[in-house]
């Protein structure tokens, strides 16, 4: 089995190696086309360098720390090497994520003027590039480090399982530092741009008189590919090997419960793969058409996954935990419901956002108060869908007879809902790559048609981001509640002594911590939201000052000082990521120091909940607000350049921040939160105050 998940690495990364020359073999269009994807792309790596330099620093404290705790067996000598390799590979998906869209955003554009199922088909390729790439790292990682630690220093299944699940605080971290910098980069120029130019001074979005133009694309692929590949990665980690420890403890140190999630994903690999092969569509620029042309691959991987399992489940742990499988089925489908779920909410398709665009008939500031109560609302369906999901997967598994089992159940529906990852991430990552294609063809003056065709590709793109959002926070939350009960194992191996009942509500202790991680997501939001207000002004100020002291930049005679929009881009984002991180870090430790780890489950109990209601209203928000824009600007209430478009793109840019920085920050938040408590759980149960 442990061969099986290698194989299925090689499979990913050699399916996403081959995808890649594909798209490679497209052509990048005119030589202004090629001059302005090569700007984006020269912006995104400059970025991405000097994320990188920052974030080496933090991974090298971070290192010596490990090893000094490692030095007074605190931890073992593993973990500090565990925790670089699994912030290496998360770093490393979004690097080739963004490296691949950045090549595929003119080839997309130029695809475009031969046909809309062209261009479809090479957006998607490139975010099968990036969706492959990550599963593919992933399994890789795992199987490594199990083969080392099982053939190599020959541990024991409880060991290996509690030494891996420390490495997913490495993807944690990066993948934090990845969503956040790259989330206010991206939206600081996203709204400095719309503010400026579309709002002000009234030119279409994407204008290249725009001196924000290229910072916007940039943004796109470091903070919607880059920051969402290592972000997704360590989510996939993370269900995998926490599905693993709680397998172990379920099977009294079965190494084949610990096997099966990783056989799982490895099975899950094969069926995505399977299901891009039809992914296809017409002519049509119909929403509903684009949708289900990505549907029909992402469902097609989901019935064979839920198929495979059966006899995986019943010849590796026997058919007496055949209730395991149907944990399995909980997951997939609470996965394809809560998707639904959001885009319900956030698609121009159907009623809500329709509504919400309607709103805009008396101003911005009804399409606020519309969009923020939408959000809201949107909240019911998934909380529903994952209660249900958690009931089902602890009961039948068997959670009555034995807690252990049930809550490894719980852990599998997080590995069932993430099984099919590859496809489901490639339909999301495709989003920045159609956005950076519209892009280029309104700055190269393509005609009217492709810039069509990019549109619908543009607003596809945002209900696929949307509802990948949607998905991620869905699995966050069940991955978190998978790494409470990690974290309660780990301190039971720490104290004997230590039961489920230490942790009632009506020990004061676990209430202090309730009420502190309840409080985490909305602090966290506030704190990279104000970072994107900051960064955002700086962006401003740049292009009015740029349109005031260029002269000839309205008509066309003179060139924007792109650069330097960029460059405040940069230099803000990587300075705003560096306080939401360390609160993240510092937090858990701190609690755990003072409050005990009973203070600790509270705090991971409160901000789960609180986090995962936020992030989905964010997210939802954020994409409906988007989307009842592109409705305007397709021709509905009045059109492009109309009082009621210049109301939606307020809305707009308040979404901005919710859905691409704040939002999907806060799912990484609460599993972070897990994964430092987990690797620190010895250092608080030996010398917290309470």
């Amino acid at each position: 089995m442990v061969l099986l998940t290698f194989l299925g690495a090689v499979i990913a990364l050699a399916f996403a190696a081959v995808t890649a020359k594909k798209v490679l073999n497209f052509s990048e269009g005119t030589e202004q086309m090629q001059k302005i994807a090569k700007s984006i792309r020269a912006g995104a790596n400059a970025y991405l360098k000097r994320q990188y330099s920052v974030v080496a620093i933090f991974f090298g404290g971070m290192f010596v720390l490990l090893c000094v705790m490692a030095a007074c067996k605190l931890l073992t000598w593993f973990v500090p090497f565990a925790f670089v390799t699994g912030g290496f590979f998360s770093g490393l998906s979004g690097f080739i994520g963004m490296k691949i869209a950045t090549l595929a955003n003119s080839r997309t554009a130029n695809a475009c003027r031969e046909g809309l199922n062209n261009g479809l088909r090479v957006a998607f390729s490139a975010g099968s590039v990036m969706g492959f790439t990550v599963v593919g790292l992933g399994l890789l990682d795992i199987s490594v480090w199990f083969f080392i630690l099982k053939f190599i220093f020959k541990l024991d299944p409880a060991m290996i399982s509690t030494t891996m699940l420390t490495f997913g605080m490495g993807a944690s971290s990066m993948a934090l530092f990845a969503r956040v910098g790259g989330g206010i980069f991206t939206k600081a120029a996203d709204v400095g741009a719309d503010l400026v130019g579309k709002v002000e001074a009234g030119i279409p979005e994407d204008d290249p008189r725009n001196p924000a133009a290229i910072a916007d694309n940039v943004g796109d692929n470091v903070g919607d590919v880059a920051g969402m590949g290592a972000d997704l990665y360590e989510s996939y980690v993370s269900s995998v090997i926490s599905a693993s420890a709680l397998g172990v403890s379920a099977f009294s140190g079965s190494i084949k419960a610990m096997a099966v999630p990783m056989l799982l994903a490895a099975l899950g690999i094969v069926m995505s793969i399977i299901g891009t092969f039809f992914v296809r569509t017409g002519e049509s620029i119909d929403q509903k058409v684009l949708l289900k042309a990505l549907r029909r691959g992402t469902n097609l991987s989901a019935v064979a996954i839920a198929v495979i399992a059966l006899p995986v489940v019943w010849f590796v742990l026997g058919r007496e935990n055949l209730g395991l499988y149907f944990a399995i089925l909980a997951g997939l489908l609470a996965g394809i419901l809560i998707g639904l779920s959001t885009e319900y909410f956030t698609s121009d398709t159907y009623k809500p956002t329709r509504k919400l665009a309607s709103t805009s008939e008396t101003g911005s500031a009804t399409i606020i108060i519309g969009g923020l109560g939408l959000g809201m609302k949107s909240t019911i369906l998934p909380i529903a869908i994952v209660s249900v999901s958690v009931l089902c997967a602890f009961f039948v598994s068997g959670g009555t007879g034995s807690t252990s089992m049930g809550l490894y159940g719980i852990a599998l529906a997080a590995v069932g809902m993430l099984s099919t990852l590859g496809i489901t991430l490639a339909t999301d990552a495709y989003g920045p790559v159609a956005d950076n294609a519209g892009g280029i063809a309104e700055m190269t003056g393509l005609p009217p048609e492709v810039r069509e065709r990019t549109d619908a590709l543009d607003s596809l793109g945002n209900t696929t981001a949307a509802t990948g959002k949607g998905f991620a926070i869905g699995s966050a939350a069940l991955t978190a509640l998978a790494l409470i009960a990690s974290y309660i194992e780990k301190v039971k191996t720490v104290d004997a002594a230590v039961t489920f009942e230490d942790f009632s509500l009506m020990n004061p202790v676990v209430l202090i911590g309730l009420f502190i991680g309840g409080c985490l997501p909305f602090l966290f939001a506030a704190l990279t939201m104000e970072s994107v207000g900051r960064a955002a002004q700086s962006i401003v100020v740049e292009v009015r000052r740029q349109f005031k002291e260029i002269k000839g930049i309205m008509e066309g005679k003179a060139d924007p000082d792109y650069a330097t929009c960029v460059d405040l881009c940069t230099k803000s984002s990587l300075r705003e990521m560096i306080l939401p991180t360390i609160v993240a870090v510092v937090t858990p430790i701190a609690v755990g120091l003072i409050l005990g780890y009973k203070g600790v489950v509270g705090m991971l109990a409160g901000a789960t909940v609180t986090g995962f209601l936020m992030a989905v209203f964010m997210s939802n928000s954020g994409g409906a607000w988007d989307n009842a824009k592109k409705y305007i600007e397709s021709g509905e209430h009045g059109g492009k350049g109309s009082e009621q478009h210049k109301a939606a793109v307020v809305g707009d840019t308040v979404g901005d921040p919710f859905k691409d920085t704040s939002g999907p920050a806060i799912n990484i938040l609460i599993k972070l939160l897990s994964m430092v408590s987990i690797v620190f759980a010895t250092l608080v149960v030996n010398y917290s105050i309470f």
